[in-house]
């Protein structure tokens, strides 16, 4: 057997890296504006020759102060220095282009920062409870209880520990926990600390009056059957007539059986459009919306220090390096943005009709039809419009709305598989209750309109548009 040992060994070997400043580059591109904001201000506390002013007081000077015993050493970062100033006009010119860049509007900032500042954060379900049960006429020790019980309810409203183990965790009688429970499924909302989905739409019903409706009798025996709309399986069951059990049937339909939803504690989106689409003498322009984004420059005092000859050779050393990166992280950005307005500009370029008319006009888009226009890589238009927002006269829209895979129709025609899904949704919406269309019939009918689409496909449209088969929409 052979012996194990250490030693060392050399090897040759080929190995794909990304450069710390590429790797950067593509960050800043992907990432939204917001985000970006964040990635620069960390920059801005990592290096100190950046800094962030409003691009009308951008401006970089540059004079040759340098020794002459150490000018031939410093030549070639002149040189680069030179190209910085060069790149900081360019930068400026760039937020300064009145076609393709909104101005900066003070009080526009100010109502942006109102309105961010006036957001309030919305009342957790267990905050809801906790606060009618300090209203409620209970015991201290009864409280304690009420706590508990409420920390076991799940966001949705659910109680998922059995009375037993609470009882067994806190110290206490499984009566006690009992009688508690009973007053807090008397709060708000109705059905709150049930424990599965029977016994919350129950207790909604006993609120209601119906406790021993024929509703509730459903509710405790045929609820599977209710959801698959076996009506006519139900009603002989029950000994009644067909519709006592769809009257029954619609009054449970408007019961709710999450009762915590509305207190999700689920932060809304923000989002903040970085492209305006709008529409002037009768032209759709493309502008980026650069309120929100750093203007950044070179501090001047650096720059100073790197032309004073008493600055040591050490300390102009990482200014150098400082100021190298500050100078591509400019440059990423300014190439971030010129990136998303090409994009853009190609995207409204396409979908002009669909500015015009809606969703019916919408064309099939790739990224790869992009990228070969504008002259970059597939991967650099994917990462480019992810999770960038357009606002257009039609709405906002999410970059990624635009590029659809596409199909032909009769005459010859390339539309949208959004333009199939939205046929699908008319169609639906327009069939009668008691014979709603199947999978097929809606085959035949987008055929009818010159759309050739297979049933399969049909189906994953429909189940996309959370739209029920056909047997559970009958009614």
């Amino acid at each position: 057997m052979a012996e194990l040992a250490l030693g060392m060994f050399q090897q040759q070997r080929q190995q794909m890296l990304l450069a710390p400043q590429l790797r950067q580059s593509l960050e800043l591109l992907q990432v939204p504006v917001l985000e970006l904001r964040t990635l620069v201000q960390q920059e801005l506390e990592r290096n100190p020759t950046l800094e962030e002013k409003p691009a009308e007081n951008e401006r970089v000077e540059v004079e040759n102060g340098e020794d002459d015993a150490k000018r031939a050493e410093e030549q070639e970062f002149q040189d680069e220095f030179k190209k910085l100033a060069a790149l900081d006009d360019e930068w400026r010119e760039y937020f300064r282009q009145s076609q393709s860049v909104r101005p900066y509007n003070a009080d526009e900032a100010a109502k942006r920062e109102f309105l961010m500042n006036s957001l309030t954060r919305s009342v957790s379900l267990q905050e809801h409870l906790l606060y009618q049960l300090h209203l409620a006429s209970l015991s201290e020790h009864d409280q304690k209880i009420g706590e508990l019980i409420i920390g076991s309810i799940t966001d949705d409203g659910f109680l998922t520990t059995a009375p037993e183990e609470m009882a067994a965790a806190g110290g206490h009688a499984a009566g006690e926990i009992e009688r508690v429970l009973a007053t807090i499924r008397e709060f708000d909302p109705i059905g709150v600390a049930a424990r599965d989905l029977p016994e919350c739409l129950l207790l909604q019903l006993e609120r209601l009056g119906k406790k021993d409706s024929l509703a509730a009798k459903m509710v405790q025996q045929h609820l599977e059957d209710l959801g698959a709309k076996k009506f006519a399986q139900i009603a002989k069951a029950q000994g009644v007539t067909l519709e006592a059990v769809q009257t029954a049937g619609r009054l449970i339909a408007t019961l709710e059986p999450k009762p915590g939803r509305r207190f999700s504690s689920e932060e809304s989106a923000y989002v903040t459009p970085e492209v305006l689409v709008s529409k002037v003498r009768g032209e759709y322009v493309v502008m980026m919306d650069n309120e929100q984004m750093p203007h950044l420059s070179i501090s001047k005092h650096y720059r100073q220090l790197m032309e004073d000859p008493a600055t040591s050779r050490e300390v102009k050393s990482y200014i150098r390096e400082k100021i190298r990166a500050g100078a591509f992280l400019i440059k990423s950005i300014q190439q971030r943005q010129q990136t998303i307005f090409r994009i853009a500009t190609e995207i409204i370029k396409v979908q002009h009709d669909f500015l015009e008319r809606g969703v019916t006009q919408l064309k099939p888009l790739t990224m790869a039809q992009i990228a070969t226009i504008i002259g970059v890589h597939e991967t650099t238009v994917s990462r480019a419009i992810a999770n960038k927002y357009m606002l257009t006269p039609s709405g906002l829209f999410e970059m990624k709305y635009f590029f659809t895979p596409g199909y032909q129709t009769a005459d010859g025609q390339s539309v949208s598989n959004k333009v199939i899904k939205d046929a699908i949704a008319q169609l639906v919406a327009a069939e009668a209750a008691a014979h709603p269309l199947s999978d097929q019939a809606i085959v035949a009918k987008l055929k009818e309109k010159g759309m050739n689409v297979a049933r399969r496909t049909i189906a994953k449209y429909r189940e996309e548009l959370k739209i029920l088969p056909s047997h559970l929409r009958k009614s």
